[in-house]
């Protein structure tokens, strides 16, 4: 009986984590084919930067009209994993694309991930509802749309299986996802590439033996990363925060937002900053001379775009942060520029979205094994060092980072700072039936 269940589960996984991970595959490769011809556009016109805060008007414009229901982004689908009356509305998928690849044609300082995850959420909650699924399945489909999209977009897909199951639960994952999770990313990751899409090639750096004393340099490294990805995560809602309070209406919001980035541009006198960086990525792995600024400028190009409303993700703008950090960190504490950069890398994100495992198994995917174990080190001490907050503050959390009972509930990191800290349940065993919420 045991093993007959376990076949059908096995059946019904790979059919339905296989056709998640087709749409979040097909979906990833038409966002990248869209980004890689808006990002070359844009490199060629340059004067289209201009117009950034008409393009802000108009999609504020755009949103503001059709997109209430979907303006949670990313946070809108963690919100759906944990609570079942939160649909992921299927126009996510379009609009969110649409918008990402105009924000990168006028040279708004984005990501992809939080596309590609929104539009993995929204594609497999669509075929949750096709399926008419109960609300455990549904559960295990969204974080196999999160790991198809995730592993799809960057070509890692056990990091975006892993991403999938880490992202929802703060220090937990839930084990029941990891099947669906792993195919969804793995299929997602074939039809990608079956589709002629390829993904960036980063320097492998060297074999750096672990010692004593490059241990220590690693821990003063981590604390650099994790006060840089606070001030990243901080100045990320505190910009979003405060524009909402004073510029309530989103087209304007935006608008100025766009003017933000139109004067940091001329101010810091390069293109460098716009966009993906993908280039600054990879000058940080081998330029020894590379600015020691460089890392903070794109910090605020970030914060300023993302916080204003514009669409897009956090993950290649960080991996541009970190590389550039762990490049400055590298040249101070005398470690291998190029494994400085590629830790900072993989740390940087891993520290501001609470996954260091994924972020770890990433690094791996696409540097190779010599960064091991250095950025699983540097990745733990910062996560542990950023404390209860996140780039996406609907994570929920049953644990706090440095122990203690659990929590009566899940909590969201957003509800973190007025939570009673009596609100704890006592050690000893759950009740028979009671997820953990991974």
């Amino acid at each position: 009986m045991k093993q007959s269940q376990g076949v059908r589960a096995l059946a019904q996984w790979l059919l339905l984590g296989g056709l998640v991970g087709a749409v979040c595959g097909v979906a990833s490769a038409v966002f990248l084919y869209l980004l890689d011809e808006a990002t070359r556009f844009r490199e060629s016109h340059e004067a289209l930067v201009y117009a950034l805060p008409l393009a802000g008007l108009a999609l504020g414009a755009l949103y503001g009209r059709w997109g209430a229901p979907i303006r949670g982004g990313n946070n809108l689908v963690l919100d759906a994993v944990h609570e079942g009356d939160t649909q992921v509305p299927l126009r996510l998928a379009p609009m969110v694309l649409v918008g990402t690849v105009l924000t990168h044609l006028f040279g708004g300082s984005a990501g992809r991930e939080g596309t590609a995850v929104q539009m993995g959420g929204s594609l497999a909650d669509a075929l949750a509802r096709r399926f008419r699924v109960g609300p455990e399945t549904r559960r295990e489909l969204l974080a196999a749309g999160i790991a198809g999209g995730f592993g799809s977009v960057f070509g890692t897909p056990v990091a975006g299986a892993v991403f999938g199951l880490e992202v929802v639960v703060v220090g937990r994952m839930g084990y029941e996802a990891l099947l669906p999770a792993l195919v969804s990313a793995v299929v997602g990751d074939l039809v990608t590439r079956g589709l002629g899409i390829g993904h960036t090639v980063y320097p492998v750096p060297g074999a750096l033996p672990l010692t004593a004393w490059v241990l220590a340099k690693w821990l003063v490294f981590a604390v650099a990363v994790a006060a840089v990805a606070v001030v990243f995560v901080e100045l990320t809602h505190r910009l979003k925060k405060v524009s909402e309070q004073r510029v309530p209406w989103l087209p304007l919001r935006m608008a100025l937002g766009g003017v933000a980035v139109v004067g940091l541009w001329k101010l810091s006198g390069t293109s460098d900053y716009l966009g993906l960086g993908v280039p600054g990525i990879l000058r940080a792995f081998e330029d020894p001379a590379l600015p020691v600024s460089a890392f903070a400028w794109k910090l605020v190009f970030t914060a300023v775009t993302l916080g204003a409303g514009f669409l897009g993700g956090e993950v290649t703008p960080l991996f541009f942060i970190g590389a550039a950090l762990g490049n400055v960190l590298a040249r101070l504490l005398g470690l291998p520029v190029d494994l400085g950069a590629a830790v900072g890398m993989a740390a940087l994100f891993a520290a501001a979205a609470n996954t260091p495992l994924a972020l770890s198994i990433m690094a791996v995917e696409l540097l190779g094994a010599s960064v091991l174990p250095h950025v699983a080190i540097v990745s733990t001490v910062a996560y542990l060092l950023t404390g209860h907050r996140g780039i996406y503050p609907a994570q929920r959390i049953a644990r706090l980072k440095h122990g203690g009972p659990l929590l009566r509930r899940l909590v969201p990191l957003r509800e973190l700072p007025g939570e009673d800290p009596v609100d704890r349940e006592p050690p000893g065993p759950r009740e028979p039936g009671e997820r953990s919420g991974g």
